[in-house]
């Protein structure tokens, strides 16, 4: 059973985060420069929200506050599903696909330690198709013995 730790072996261990009371922009400024969807929100170690580009839609937007005078602790998503790293992927697939989230912070100990988003799943799911696929065919016409 693959689990979230092998999402993680294959990404960068530097996750953008935002301590809560930093501004709108410059959460959008940090999404922006990384080219992410999401922030998380973290007060210290601790992760107590999320800031997504749908959170800017619907809380700074559409309800027309200003994003250099708006606090992120007062607009973000909270609380967070999070996952740990010895989570199955289906069990996290299933979480994302039933509160329709796209991103989920990992913690171990209470600590940010990275974070899965539905493309990292997607990619998963491919790659173990790609071999199961490769595997099926070296065994039906290769040279699999």
């Amino acid at each position: 059973m693959r689990t979230v730790q092998h999402i993680l072996e294959r990404k960068s261990g530097d996750v953008a985060h935002i301590d809560a009371d930093a501004s709108v922009l410059d959460a959008a400024h940090l999404m922006n420069r990384r080219r992410i969807g999401a922030v998380v929100v973290t007060r210290g170690q601790t992760v107590i929200g999320i800031f997504t580009e749908r959170d800017v839609l619907n809380r700074v937007v559409a309800a027309e506050k200003a994003p250099a005078d708006t606090l992120v602790r007062e607009v973000m998503t909270s609380p967070v599903a999070c996952c740990r790293p010895d989570t199955p992927l289906d069990e996290c697939r299933s979480v994302m696909r039933n509160k329709r989230i796209r991103h989920l912070p990992v913690v171990a100990e209470d600590r940010l330690v990275g974070i899965i988003s539905i493309g990292d799943l997607n990619e998963d799911e491919r790659a173990t198709q790609d071999e199961t696929i490769y595997w099926l065919n070296e065994y039906m016409y290769g040279n699999y013995r």
